[in-house]
C-alpha cells in the first residue's frame, strides 16, 4: 500500500508539472502566411524555409504556376510547429547569409515580418556589425497549435505578420474566420497596428478547417483540485497495474535486508532488467538497469580499491581505475547516503546513450553503491587547462571541438530525451577528455527530471558556485537554462584557463567570478585590448582572434542575468560548429603538432 501511495504521488507529480508547463509537445503542421515582396519568389521562398515548391504549392491551390506569383499577396508556407525548450511553439530555421545581411533585413525583408529584428538577434551570437557572410545564423518563427479553451474546432493555424491597411474585419473577411473568434485567440491585440503577429485560423488541402487534435490524454487534463487528480492518478494507476505486474522490491530495501540477514548474496537483475527504484526521493521510479557486478569482482579489479587505483576524487566519492571482464573501467565508490545521486546518475545513464555522454557500464550495491562506467583516457578539461607546461595545453581547435562535444551532449538530454534532463552541475572538472581529445559529458548525480519550461521548478540549492546563474543561486529555480548558464562559463574557461572563481588579491582572498570579469570587458566599446589579456597565454599566437571573440560573445549570452534571454543549447550546437568546420577534417588528437591547421584558422 505505501508503494501504491509513493507511485501515486509520483504520477500526481507528472500530471501537475505538464499543467504548468507553456508546452510539451507541437504540432506536425503549422503554416507562415508569406508577404510576396517585390522581387520574390518560389524557389527563393522553398530556400530560406528549407521546403520542396511542390509542397508549398499544395497547400497554396490559388498559385497557377510555380513561376508566377502576384507580388503584394499571401502565400501559405507549411513548417512543424515545435516546442522550443518547453518555452515557447516556434521553428528555427537555417538562413545562409550574404554580404550587406542586416538582422533586420533579414526579418523584415527576406521573412516579410515573420519574425523580428530583436528576436533574430537573440538567437545568433554574433554581433549585429559583424554577421558572418557568407555563413549561417538561426531565424525563429513563433507558431500556434490551437487552443483547447477557445475552441476544439480549429487545430491548424497561420502566423500572420500584420502590415498596414489591415484590420480585424479584414482578416476575419480573408480568412473566413469571425472576428470574435480570432480575439479569442489572440486577446489583447491590435489588429489594426500595421505591425506585430497574430494566429490565424486555417485550412487544410482539402478546403476545411481540421479541428484541434490532444495527443496525449494527459495534456488534455484540467485540474480542478488535487482531489480530483489523486482520483485520476488511481485510475491510470489501475490501469497500468492490470497491464504489466511491476516489481515491488528495491535495490536498496533489498540490500539493507541481505546486510541484516548478514547474507553474502547479491541481487541478481540483469540487462533489459526493470527494477522499481524505493528510496527517499525516488520512489515509484522505474529504470532499466545494466549489468551488476558482485563486490569481490570489483574489489579485485581495483586491488582492493587501493590509493594507487584511485583516479579521482568528486563530491560524492571516490573514482578508481579498474579492468573488468577485459574492458577498461572508472569505478566511483560513493556512501549509502549519496542514494539519491546514485538513482539519479543510474536513471539517466540506462536511459540516455549518446556518443559524447559518459557510457554507463554497470552497478553494485554492496556495502557500499558503486557505478562503473567507461574509463576516459585523459582526464578531465580542468586538469588540461590549468597545467603548467606549456607544451601539454589544449590548443584552440582542440577547445572549439571539445565546447561542441559537450555542447551536443547537453542538446541531447535537453531535447532528444524522453523525458528530458537537466544536468544541473555542469564545471569543467566534469567534462572528460578521451585518448582522441574528444569531450564526453559525466557526472550525473545532480541530474533532474524536465518536463517544464520557464515554468521552473525550484529545489535544494546543489551544483558548483561560479558555475549557478542568478535564479537557481537566489530561488532555486530549475530550467534547462541552468546548464546553459554553465556552460557559458565553462566557454569563458576555455579561452582563459581560469576558474570559474578567480582570486583577485591572495592576501585578504578577494575573488571575482569569471563571468563578471568577461562580462567588464566585452562590454567595452572597444574589448580588444583588454580580452586579449584575458586569454590563456600558453595559447601563444597559434589562434584566431577573431574566432575567439565569437567564443567569447557566445559565452556571455549564455550567461545572461535573464534566463530567457539565453540561447537554447540546438542554438549554441550550430553556432559552435561554424567554428568548428576549419578542424572538423582533421584528427583532434594530432593537433599539437599541426601548426598549419592552427595557421589557417586564424587567416594566416
Amino acid at each position: 500500500m505505501k508503494l501504491l501511495f509513493h507511485t501515486t504521488l509520483f504520477y500526481l507529480f507528472l500530471i501537475l508539472i505538464q499543467v504548468q508547463a507553456k508546452c510539451r509537445t507541437g504540432c506536425t503542421l503549422a503554416f507562415a502566411s508569406y508577404y510576396i515582396w517585390q522581387g520574390s519568389n518560389l524557389t527563393y521562398i522553398s530556400t530560406i524555409f528549407n521546403q520542396q515548391i511542390s509542397e508549398i504549392l499544395a497547400y497554396n491551390p490559388q498559385v497557377s504556376s510555380q513561376d508566377q506569383i502576384n507580388t503584394g499577396t499571401r502565400i501559405n508556407v507549411p513548417f512543424s510547429c515545435d516546442c522550443l525548450n518547453g518555452d515557447f511553439l516556434g521553428h528555427t530555421f537555417t538562413y545562409n547569409t550574404q554580404h550587406g545581411d542586416t538582422y533586420d533585413k533579414i526579418a523584415s525583408n527576406f521573412y516579410a515580418n515573420l519574425t523580428t529584428e530583436d528576436w533574430v538577434r537573440r538567437v545568433n551570437m554574433y554581433d549585429p556589425t559583424k554577421i558572418p557572410a557568407p555563413g549561417t545564423i538561426n531565424v525563429t518563427v513563433n507558431c500556434s497549435c490551437g487552443d483547447r479553451k477557445v475552441s476544439k474546432d480549429f487545430g491548424l493555424f497561420m502566423t500572420w505578420p500584420l502590415r498596414p491597411g489591415e484590420s480585424l474585419s479584414s482578416i476575419a473577411v480573408e480568412s473566413n474566420v469571425s472576428e470574435e473568434l480570432l480575439e479569442k485567440y489572440n486577446p489583447g491585440s491590435n489588429f489594426s497596428a500595421g505591425s506585430g503577429l497574430v494566429f490565424v485560423p486555417a485550412k487544410d488541402q482539402t478546403g476545411n478547417f481540421p479541428p484541434l487534435r490532444i495527443s496525449r490524454v494527459i495534456a488534455g487534463i484540467s485540474i480542478a483540485g488535487v482531489s480530483g487528480a489523486l482520483i485520476l492518478v488511481f485510475c491510470i494507476y489501475a490501469g497500468i497495474y492490470r497491464r504489466k505486474k511491476v516489481v515491488e522490491a528495491s535495490f536498496l530495501e533489498d540490500h539493507y535486508i541481505q546486510q541484516g540477514r548478514g547474507s553474502g548474496g547479491t541481487l541478481k537483475k540483469h540487462s533489459e532488467t526493470t527494477a522499481l527504484f524505493a528510496s527517499p526521493g525516488l520512489t515509484g521510479i522505474t529504470v532499466d538497469v545494466s549489468v551488476e557486478f558482485s563486490y569481490e569482482e570489483l574489489a579485485k579489479a581495483t586491488n582492493d580499491f587501493s590509493n594507487a587505483n584511485k583516479i579521482g576524487q568528486g563530491g560524492f566519492g571516490a573514482v578508481y581505475f579498474a579492468e573488468l571482464r577485459g574492458e577498461k573501467a572508472a569505478i566511483k565508490k560513493m556512501d549509502m547516503q549519496a542514494s539519491k545521486e546514485f538513482l539519479a546518475e543510474l536513471k539517466v545513464l540506462t536511459h540516455v546513450h549518446h556518443l559524447n555522454l559518459v557510457r554507463l557500464i554497470g552497478y553494485c550495491v554492496e556495502g557500499s553503491l558503486f557505478l562503473v562506467y567507461e574509463f576516459i583516457e585523459n582526464g578531465n578539461l580542468s586538469q588540461h587547462l590549468r597545467k603548467k607546461d606549456q607544451r601539454d595545453s589544449l590548443p584552440w581547435p582542440a577547445r572549439v571541438q571539445i565546447a561542441l562535444d559537450s555542447a551536443r551532449g547537453l542538446e541531447y538530454i535537453h531535447e532528444h530525451t524522453v523525458p528530458l534532463y537537466i544536468h544541473r552541475d555542469i564545471k569543467s572538472p566534469n567534462i572528460l577528455i578521451d585518448k582522441n581529445f574528444r569531450a564526453k559529458v559525466a557526472d550525473f548525480g545532480l541530474a533532474k527530471l524536465t518536463e517544464f519550461g520557464n515554468n521552473s521548478l525550484q529545489t535544494r540549492l546543489v551544483g558548483t558556485f561560479g558555475y549557478m546563474p542568478p535564479e537557481y543561486a537566489q530561488y532555486g529555480d530549475v530550467s534547462p537554462k541552468v546548464d546553459v548558464y554553465a556552460f557559458g562559463v565553462v566557454l569563458f574557461e576555455l579561452i582563459s584557463a581560469r576558474e570559474a572563481v578567480v582570486k583577485t588579491n591572495e592576501e585578504v582572498t578577494e575573488s571575482v567570478g569569471l563571468v563578471a570579469l568577461f562580462e567588464d570587458v566585452l562590454d567595452q566599446s572597444d574589448p580588444r585590448e583588454d580580452l586579449q589579456k584575458l586569454i590563456d597565454p600558453r595559447l601563444g599566437d597559434d589562434y584566431s582572434f577573431d574566432a575567439i571573440c565569437k567564443m567569447a560573445r557566445l559565452a556571455k549570452a549564455c550567461t545572461q542575468e535573464n534566463p530567457q534571454l539565453r540561447p537554447s543549447m540546438r542554438s549554441i550546437v550550430v553556432a559552435l560548429m561554424t567554428l568548428s568546420s576549419a578542424t572538423e577534417d582533421w584528427d583532434v588528437g594530432s593537433l599539437y603538432e599541426n601548426k598549419a591547421l592552427i595557421n589557417i584558422m586564424s587567416g594566416r
